[in-house]
């Protein structure tokens, strides 16, 4: 048997064990690990090795008779041929992904590697995510077939590139318009129908997850997700709305908040540069969610005879409330804090530094057009949001994080103050003695623990 076919049904079974891996794992039930999404992927496989076999039993088979996908073009050219030359076909538009021959025949980690260093994930979640976006794409009328728009708008997404600069790579060129075009569009599709399948607040099972784990992280109590608030650069603008004077260049801000595998649950782009995290909270359908609605309010805990329902924690630029607890620092008028309000603030401090930080600088690192936005301003808001969901795609299918590689960190930044609002008197009274109390247990049990350890 052909040594090439062997390699490739042996990478086939490797990729079996990948199969969908975003669909069966956003699933909450763990009984349904196995998703129906995947029998077109496996469809897809099998439609690969025959084109494959006939390919190599065919003489006259050639790479434009090839299932449909993106590849390189062809570097020899036929000099003896005297037929007039025909515009060039779909196949050969490339952003360097192969076909499906050369896909399945390559050593799996190589080519996720590459794909990786072109779109910012890997093969299999690029199969998994073409395999969402199939049945919603023909509404768009693309001027590309769906592959090639989905690498397209994954190259602009993950190199950080203008629509200019993408479409000189192109070979033969695309404009620069239809380049923009295929990008909006498809980010408006990931951040308006996929959005709500991968950007929600945790069931109650995820919940009793997230709790447990930061508890294990900071030892805190019924902490269920950690918030902050991010400016996204624009490229230069006049507008003096999206300049602030905390910060030399024109931005919007990306409100999240992230649990303890670095997920977002939740992704707000309202406010320009020039607002404050505070006011952008406000502003929020999460702010008025968990004011008006039960989202966050069980699994409630006993601690110190109050009540505690899972919380989310901020930084001093976020108000306190009922549901948003903040550290002491930022109201204590002593210069030498309580021993229990600073090891609350530790806490604090570190569960963040296991969550929503990185979580930020991973989504900044893998899709670098977050780094210095080259879209207008009417589209600025959807491909920052799509760029979230595809975060949550590549953390939910298990995407490597590479100590670091991805991460990109934002200039630090002094929180702002914020301002009282009337309207929030009881959220903030109740939530300065839900921290009091929490502060002083985290501080009971580190004594606790303390002097039992000295006592051994």
């Amino acid at each position: 048997m052909d040594p090439g076919l062997l390699l490739l049904l042996s990478n086939l079974l490797q990729l079996q064990s990948q199969v969908d891996p975003a669909a069966a794992l956003i699933s909450s039930p763990p009984s349904s690990l196995l998703s129906s999404s995947a029998t077109p992927f496996l469809f897809f496989a099998l439609t690969s090795v025959l084109s494959y076999a006939s390919s190599t039993s065919s003489p006259s088979s050639s790479p434009s008779s090839q299932p449909l996908r993106l590849r390189r073009r062809s570097r020899s050219t036929s000099s003896s041929s005297t037929s007039p030359p025909r515009p060039p076909s779909s196949s050969s538009l490339i952003l360097s992904l192969p076909s499906d021959r050369i896909i399945f025949s390559m050593d799996p980690s190589a080519r996720d590697a590459r794909f990786r260093s072109l779109y910012g994930l890997s093969y299999p979640v690029f199969a998994s995510l073409l395999d969402q976006l199939l049945p919603l794409l023909p509404s768009l009328s693309l001027p590309l077939p769906p592959d090639q728009a989905l690498a397209l708008a994954l190259s602009r997404l993950s190199r950080g590139l203008s629509s200019r600069a993408l479409s000189r790579l192109l070979h033969p060129p695309l404009s620069a318009s239809v380049v923009s075009r295929v990008t909006h569009a498809l980010t408006r599709l990931l951040s308006t129908r996929l959005y709500a399948d991968y950007v929600k607040l945790p069931s109650h099972h995820r919940l009793l997850q997230s709790t447990s784990a930061f508890r294990d992280l900071s030892s805190l109590q019924n902490l269920a997700a950690v918030i902050a608030s991010s400016p996204v650069r624009l490229r230069d603008s006049t507008d003096p709305s999206l300049r602030s004077p905390h910060r030399p260049f024109p931005a919007i801000l990306l409100q999240v908040i992230a649990d303890h595998r670095k997920i977002f649950l939740d992704a707000c782009v309202r406010a320009p540069g020039s607002s404050d995290p505070a006011s952008h909270l406000r502003d929020s359908s999460l702010y008025r969610r968990l004011c008006h609605s039960d989202a966050l309010r069980e699994p409630s805990i006993q601690v110190g005879g109050h009540i505690v329902p899972p919380f989310i924690a901020g930084d001093p630029s976020f108000p306190i409330l009922s549901f948003l607890l903040t550290p002491f620092c930022s109201t204590s008028v002593v210069d030498r804090p309580a021993p229990a309000h600073k090891a609350f603030d530790a806490a604090l401090a570190k569960a963040s530094a296991a969550s929503v930080e990185p979580a930020i600088a991973l989504l900044k690192g893998r899709w670098k057009i977050l780094r210095n936005l080259n879209v207008g301003l009417d589209h600025a808001s959807q491909t920052v949001v799509a760029c979230v969901v595809l975060h949550n795609f590549c953390q939910i299918a298990g995407e490597p994080e590479d100590d670091g590689k991805y991460l990109w960190r934002d200039p630090p930044e002094t929180p702002q103050l914020v301002r009282p609002v009337d309207s929030e008197r009881a959220l903030n009274y109740a939530g300065e003695t839900l921290r009091q109390v929490l502060a002083q247990d985290l501080y009971d049990r580190q004594h606790r623990l303390s002097d039992g350890s000295t006592s051994r």
